[in-house]
């Protein structure tokens, strides 16, 4: 086993045209989806381009049987589960051809790579919980969605960039940490009204915020402040991970750093709005684009 596990790992791609094929449909699906932080960009190296956008892909494409409208919960449940299996079986396929190229690129990255299906196993959880869990009580529950939904694409990063290390792995799960966060409060009114709060329940009650008031027109102080402080924990995060923009050499670190300041960005947004985005999505422009940027080559 050994053995043909070092034979697929020296395989070309250029050698298979249906290997080719399968992480070029990666590739197009990680380049049509809007996100807030580059995927498989040209601050990536050459190299990295490819298994990530098959891990990409195989995330979005998870994500969304969770998200996207017109399905029972059971319906969402039954396709996630099916991934997981797919995930687990050698050579399986879901019967759809755009899944199975998903399957085909993500196997070849995960051989290449030694990707640990653990961490595929827990996006997929996460996943799966966002059908059956709608609000939370602490930050610890926050946090273990966090860990699970967040952190495993950092972590997978860094083993696709051949890096093996305790300290670059727990700085990348505070910066995973970090945007899952950002991106929880960036959507806060949108996640409302399709009836989740990922806001724990003793932060709300701290502030004095109650969920009858979300049904007002406009966001309440106590709200605000609850967002604020929110804001404030996602900061502490973001400064715990900065680190592993550090540790890694080459092209990836530009990307690091986008997606660190990229992060931070969506916080001053969120600040310049008055903590309001439950009538109000802060987005990017062109002149945040520059900003990053300036900040990528400035970074110290």
């Amino acid at each position: 086993m050994n053995i043909g596990i070092r034979e697929k790992r020296t395989v070309t791609l250029s050698d298979d045209p249906a290997l080719r094929s399968a992480y070029a449909h990666c590739e197009k699906l990680a380049s049509a989806h809007y996100e807030n932080f580059p995927v498989a960009s040209i601050l990536l190296p050459r190299r990295m381009r490819s298994p990530i956008a098959a891990i990409y892909a195989f995330a979005r494409t998870a994500d969304d049987f969770a998200d996207e409208p017109g399905r029972t919960p059971d319906e969402r449940l039954r396709l996630l589960d099916g991934f997981r299996e797919t995930l687990h079986a050698p050579g399986g396929t879901t019967g759809a051809h755009e899944y199975d190229a998903i399957f085909v690129a993500l196997r070849d990255t995960i051989d290449r790579h030694d990707l640990p299906v653990q961490l595929l196993d827990d996006l997929l959880s996460a996943f799966r919980q966002d059908v059956v869990v709608h609000r939370y009580e602490t930050w610890l529950d926050v946090e273990d969605y966090c860990r699970r939904s967040a952190n495993p694409v950092g972590r997978l990063v860094l083993r696709v960039a051949g890096v093996r290390d305790d300290a670059a792995y727990r700085a990348s799960d505070a910066v995973c940490t970090a945007l899952q966060l950002a991106n929880f409060w960036q959507d806060f009114g949108r996640d409302w009204r399709s009836g989740r709060l990922y806001v724990p329940a003793e932060e709300a009650r701290r502030h004095g915020g109650l969920e009858r008031d979300l049904e007002a027109p406009a966001m309440t102080d106590a709200w605000k402040a609850v967002l604020r402080s929110c804001v404030g924990r996602t900061r502490t995060f973001f400064a715990e991970g900065r680190p592993v923009a550090d540790v890694v050499r080459g092209r990836l670190r530009f990307e690091l750093r986008a997606t660190w300041l990229g992060g931070m960005r969506i916080l001053e947004k969120i600040e310049a709005l008055g903590y309001d985005t439950l009538n109000q999505r802060p987005t990017f422009g062109s002149g945040d684009a520059a900003r990053i940027a300036s900040g990528v080559v400035l970074w110290r």
